[in-house]
């Protein structure tokens, strides 16, 4: 099965390379970026200045397909862990999400803080949070429940060149 997207538009930041980059969006808040829509899509951001915070679906396009590894050494952790039980860039498939703030809409433009992703990334998707549907209670966080309040280091490293 093959499956092919195209992208809404791209997501513009400061971050020009992966050093110095913020790892997640939470660590990103003093970094602004936008989310430059393709004219053919700016009927589809009506009615969404109403949201505080979106989540931004993109490519990681710098990573090459097929660049990745099943087990990897995670944020936080010495110990080897599975892909999918971390938040790695390199994956299967190349695909980023971050929940970001909304600052403004303007025309095509969606300008928002929590830019943890690189300049140029191209946008999949966008689509509003909304905490009823997205939070729930009683969150776990697994091997990461000891972990999470010792970090320190927020921004990328080679680990994911």
């Amino acid at each position: 099965m093959k499956f092919e997207f195209k992208p809404v538009g791209f997501i513009r930041t400061q971050n020009r390379e992966l050093a110095g980059t913020p790892i997640q969006a939470s660590y990103a808040q003093d970094y602004t970026g936008k989310a430059e829509i393709l004219l053919e899509y700016i009927p589809g951001l009506k009615d969404l200045e109403g949201f505080s915070h979106v989540i931004l679906i993109y490519v990681f396009d710098r990573h090459k397909r097929g660049d990745f590894k099943l087990q990897v050494q995670p944020y936080l952790d010495d110990e080897t862990r599975g892909v999918f039980a971390t938040r790695a860039p390199k994956r299967p498939n190349n695909i980023g999400l971050s929940i970001v703030k909304v600052q403004q809409i303007k025309n095509n433009m969606i300008f928002f803080s929590g830019a943890d992703m690189l300049d140029n990334t191209p946008l999949l998707d966008i689509k509003p949070f909304i905490p009823e549907f997205d939070y729930g209670e009683n969150f776990r966080i697994g091997w990461l429940e000891d972990k999470i309040k010792l970090s320190e280091k927020k921004e990328a490293d080679d680990r994911f060149k």
